[in-house]
């Protein structure tokens, strides 16, 4: 049976992840900071027959991260998804105004990176083990276009955008850095989705994301390792 770990699964793209592969015959290990508040992971692990495991999991808590790593030391990870990620405080609708040039919320932004960046960082350093002794052993994180430099044609959303930035640099290098590991890493673009970070009038559902992220990680191959890809498959420029 092959296994995911995910982060930020309590709503949104993160618990879709977790229903789809464990619909799948996956096991799942379904990461959230509250897992007493979420009712819908709760639900799907019940009805799972032991097949999706929910962890408390703030990511950003790096000495909690290791712990998970160490109870987990015994088990081969094929696919991590890094999917927690923070747009700002403010959420998607007050972007442009906490995010506007001359209203910078320095403290904000320094949180976001945590969040966006080193978060994912730390979790590769954690279980890059668990996924050297797996199967397939593919490192996810879900990026978004508004960390490419080539596609900005808005401007804007400087802390979520360099963020995204950052760690597609990041797991660029990383990409590199575990190739002899057999290790492979993939950049995500999601697709702007209904989810409470992308508000309600977005334009497709978590189900039509999370299926097309899912054929993208199915047929990653170590000679594409380090892409950067949309929900649809579609290379995106740096």
């Amino acid at each position: 049976m092959p296994t995911v770990l995910i982060t930020g699964a309590n709503r949104g793209l993160g618990l879709e992840f977790a229903l789809q592969y464990a619909s799948d015959g996956w096991r799942v290990h379904a990461c959230c900071r509250s897992p007493s508040a979420a009712s819908d992971l709760a639900e799907l692990a019940g009805g799972a027959k032991g097949q999706v495991v929910v962890h408390r999991l703030d990511p950003c808590d790096y000495s909690a991260v290791d712990a998970l790593a160490d109870e987990l030391s015994s088990e081969p990870i094929d696919v991590l998804v890094n999917n927690a990620g923070s747009y700002t405080k403010g959420g998607f609708e007050a972007a442009r105004f906490d995010q506007a040039f001359g209203n910078s919320d320095f403290e904000d932004w320094e949180n976001v990176f945590r969040i966006n960046v080193f978060a994912p960082m730390k979790m590769a350093e954690a279980f890059v083990d668990h996924l050297a002794s797996a199967e397939q052993g593919k490192l996810v994180t879900i990026s978004s276009n508004m960390g490419s430099i080539g596609l900005n044609d808005s401007g804007g959303s400087y802390a979520y955008r360099s963020s995204k930035a950052a760690v597609n640099c990041l797991m660029r290098s990383l990409s590199l850095d575990l190739a002899d590991k057999g290790i492979m890493v993939a950049l995500l673009h999601p697709g702007w989705v209904r989810t409470d970070m992308g508000g309600p009038d977005a334009d497709i559902t978590p189900e039509v994301s999370v299926s097309g992220m899912r054929r993208v990680i199915e047929s990653l191959r170590p000679e594409q390792s380090g892409c950067f890809k949309s929900y649809q498959g579609k290379s995106l420029a740096w």
